[in-house]
């Protein structure tokens, strides 16, 4: 076990030149008091051990021109030294971009938001600040849980629609409707068409569960509008929810619900194609007036892309998704341009939902492919932002999501590439594709430090950040059912930057395959609950809900090994740190907390989910902790 040179929130490794790492500790957290934003810029502050450096210089490019701002010493922080200077905004670009320069025994120290470099980094590498777009500050205080709404729960106390058995509705290619009981087994040659009957009521009868026995403060729901599948990924009617999940009423009443108890709403836009059914596309002709399937004619045809021959594009090649092409005027109106558009309405009363997630919003654009796909997500953005300032733009990205994440189109992304994939690689061994992977510690936490260093950092706290999903197995049954390292799992998605969420039914250990196998039922039988697992996060979130430092503060650090990773997170005047070892030997680590910013009197030790003491000693006068880590587990050590 060794300590890594601690930089910034945005990471805390050594070089990334590929060079031997600097032994200067240099650290610049990027929150308040550190970093301090005004109308006109920003006061910088730059931390190291050594008080005795030749030149600081905070590296600024206003007019795309670099310029060295020498840094002025200011004193003492903690067991470190603190040196600042002010950061004027830069007026020509979106971003205000920053690096520090540092001499000191004849050579240069730069740091980034990667970490250390012995050379200038790379702008791409550099600090970032966007001056104009801020993602709203609720997001990252909340505990989001994601919701498919035909499993979670059937209302016990709403009106049951007739049974639609057998059926076989329009648009769903002939496949006839199944209504499996609650408990039977999700059959994958019925993915789209088995209804267990989970529904908008069934939400709001569990919202006691959800908030006061687990501690959820927001909710992101699967697609809800009406259509044929259970998914609903394919839209007949974006103006109406699905009747058998309620219809309209019912998200009034779960808005109203959740709003009497604080809680925020996110619901899911899928506006890069349709189903088949939407009178837009009509190809079933069950709608009066001419679909773009019907005719060259119809006043929709220009709303979804073709090839060259005449045939309409599907997502991904799915026939029953047709693609909508944005270059047509009258779309951009109805989807969010428009007074009312899709995106505008459902932000309004009675609804006044909190947010959208945008599915596949990657894709979106022109025609075929993606054209101007930045200048549309940024056209949604501004039509969201004006029904409502502090209104949630998530993005959907299975893969780096970084050019949406510059501030001027999304908030924030469902953190697949930035925090699922990592976590899966390390614990799991899998890589995204289920493909087999050896991850090492030292790579998992440059994984976890790059995806962070790449946005600005107010957006990074703005990340959904997730173990699983509906599209995704079960993380649970990735790891084998393996209920300490799942817990392990739990401790890094609560206790990583960015906003916690948690897949219906994880926290209980529900199992499940890939989709359509992660879709099961909830199980409300406890009988059937991980206990241990569902404490686990009970306490996790409770202590989430407890400490500033977890859900706005800055990240460093401490330690990595070969099978354990060690960092803190923190604010001026708290601070936890996180110690995971996936090995299956129990490890003795001693922790330099004397990197951190700011003075600790009294730690204490905490395992989540055990009632056992944690095992560790001061050192030095409490400038180093000595911690005894169990194998395949969690310990926290939060300050007093």
């Amino acid at each position: 076990m060794h300590a890594q040179p601690a930089t910034a929130p945005a990471h805390t490794a050594p070089a990334t030149d590929g060079a031997a790492p600097s032994p200067l500790l240099l650290i610049h957290p990027q929150i308040a008091p550190w970093l301090q934003r005004q109308p006109e810029g920003c006061e910088i502050s730059l931390l190291s051990e050594r008080e005795q450096l030749d030149q600081v210089y905070l590296r600024s490019q206003p007019d795309n021109e670099e310029q060295l701002i020498t840094m002025r010493y200011v004193g003492r922080q903690g067991q470190l030294h603190r040196w600042q200077a002010w950061l004027p905004w830069d007026h020509g670009n979106a971003l205000t971009l920053y690096a520090f320069k540092v001499l000191v025994d004849g050579t240069q120290h730069w740091l980034a938001a990667d970490g250390l470099h012995e050379h200038l980094p790379p702008e791409s590498l550099h600090f970032r600040l966007n001056r104009q777009h801020q993602p709203p500050d609720w997001v990252r205080e909340q505990v989001f849980y994601q919701i498919f709404p035909d499993r979670f729960h059937a209302g016990e106390h709403s009106e049951r629609p007739p049974s639609r058995q057998g059926q076989v509705l329009p648009g769903q290619a002939g496949r006839a409707v199944v209504e499996p009981a609650w408990h039977e087994p999700v059959d994958p040659a019925h993915a789209a068409n088995s209804f267990y009957g989970g529904d908008l009521p069934g939400i709001t009868e569990k919202l006691d569960y959800l908030q006061q026995e687990l501690g959820i403060s927001a909710l992101y729901l699967n697609p809800i509008f009406s259509s044929g599948s259970n998914h609903k990924y394919d839209c007949d009617d974006y103006f109406q929810v699905d009747a058998q999940l309620g219809g309209n009423r019912a998200l009034v009443e779960l808005r109203e619900a959740t709003a009497a108890r604080g809680m925020r709403l996110v619901l899911d836009a899928v506006v890069n194609h349709t189903g088949v059914n939407h009178p837009w596309f009509n190809q079933t002709g069950v709608h009066a007036e001419l679909g773009a399937a019907q005719a060259i004619h119809s006043p929709y045809r220009s709303f979804y892309a073709f090839d060259g021959q005449g045939r309409p594009l599907g997502w991904k090649g799915y026939d029953s998704l047709p693609v909508l092409d944005f270059s047509s005027a009258p779309l951009r109106q109805a989807i969010y341009a428009g007074p009312n558009a899709v995106l505008r309405h459902w932000l309004r009363p009675p609804y006044a939902v909190d947010g959208w997630r945008l599915d596949v919003i990657h894709m979106l654009g022109e025609g075929p492919g993606a054209r101007n796909n930045a200048q549309f997500v940024r056209e949604f953005r501004q039509a969201i932002k004006q029904e409502n300032g502090q209104a949630y733009v998530l993005g959907e990205h299975f893969s780096e999501a970084t050019r949406w994440l510059q501030g001027d189109q999304e908030d924030g992304a469902m953190n697949y590439y930035g925090f699922a994939h990592p976590v899966r690689a390390w614990l799991a061994g899998l890589d995204v594709a289920y493909q087999p992977i050896r991850l090492s510690t030292v790579a998992f936490e440059r994984w976890l430090a790059r995806g962070r260093a790449t946005i600005p950092y107010a957006n990074q706290l703005a990340q959904l950040n997730l173990l699983d999903s509906h599209d995704t197995s079960r993380f649970f049954t990735l790891l084998g059912e393996d209920t300490a390292r799942m817990a392990l799992a739990a401790t890094l998605l609560f206790t990583s930057p960015g906003a916690p969420c948690v897949y219906y039914g994880d926290e209980i250990g529900l199992p499940g395959g890939q989709d359509p196998d992660c879709r099961r039922p909830f199980p409300w039988d406890r009988a059937q609950w991980n206990q241990p697992l569902f404490q686990h996060y009970r306490e996790l979130i409770q202590l989430r809900q407890s400490r500033g430092e977890w859900r706005h503060g800055a990240v460093q650090t401490l330690a990595v090994s070969e099978q354990a990773l060690v960092f803190a997170r923190y604010t001026d005047w708290e601070a936890t740190v996180v110690a995971v070892n996936r090995g299956d030997q129990a490890l003795s680590l001693d922790l330099p907390v004397w990197q951190l910013p700011l003075q600790v009197q009294q730690w204490r030790g905490l395992q989540p989910g055990h009632a056992a003491p944690v095992a560790f000693e001061l050192l030095d006068g409490g400038h180093r902790v000595r911690l005894q880590l169990p194998a395949r587990a969690s310990v926290l050590l939060l300050s007093e």
